[in-house]
């Protein structure tokens, strides 16, 4: 079986993979971040996509996407330290196949990847009990527009970005300060950031 493991900090990237390939079952390629792991998805097919949710480039709700539009043979599973309602939500409507915790035993991975790879999907017990209750409110418009402000950038840079005129931007921001009950747009992507929206 053939994994792509996208993960940007180094030292679990490494452990992980070495565990991986420790089971014998596992030939791992490793992608230090989402353009990285786009380049390897466009040379190599992969039975299985593991990646970290928060990473430069793209995220791994990105390459989720990506994953489902262009290699859909291809698994996908999600490996987070977060524990962030949000994230969970817009992994599972991007269709992954898993989305499991870092800190879980080595065991239950091992097990879930099986079952993963056999055609189930697995969603740690513990992120889907979170997500019920926690609703993003936020459009993929105003998640780009807000994504660009954490970023610093001013409301005509957004706009440049977006390809939309700055009165739309400014619109997409005011909205989203709006839904997340934010006094102005860096206190929305705070709190966007810690619900797991952006």
């Amino acid at each position: 079986m053939k994994i792509l493991l996208a993960e940007d900090q180094a030292m679990v990237r490494t452990a992980l993979a070495s565990l991986l390939r420790l089971d014998g079952e596992y030939d791992v390629d490793e992608a230090a971040d989402g353009n990285e792991a786009i380049n390897s998805l466009e040379e190599n097919t992969y039975d299985l996509l593991l990646t970290d949710i928060e990473m430069p480039h793209r995220t791994g709700i990105d390459l989720v996407h990506w994953v489902k539009a262009n290699a859909p043979s291809t698994k996908t599973v999600i490996i987070t330290t977060f524990n962030r309602s949000g994230y969970v939500n817009r992994a599972v409507q991007a269709g992954v196949d898993g989305f499991l915790l870092k800190d879980a035993p080595v065991e239950q991975l091992m097990q879930s990847l099986t079952a993963i790879l056999a055609g189930k999907r697995v969603i740690d017990s513990e992120l889907l009990l979170n997500s019920f209750n926690q609703i993003d409110p936020l459009t993929e418009k105003e998640r780009k527009a807000l994504r660009l402000a954490a970023d610093g950038l001013a409301t005509s840079a957004i706009a440049k970005q977006l390809f939309i005129a700055e009165g739309t931007a400014r619109n997409y921001l005011s909205e989203a300060i709006a839904k997340v009950g934010a006094k102005n747009r860096v206190e929305a992507a705070r709190i966007a950031q810690l619900k797991g929206w952006l």
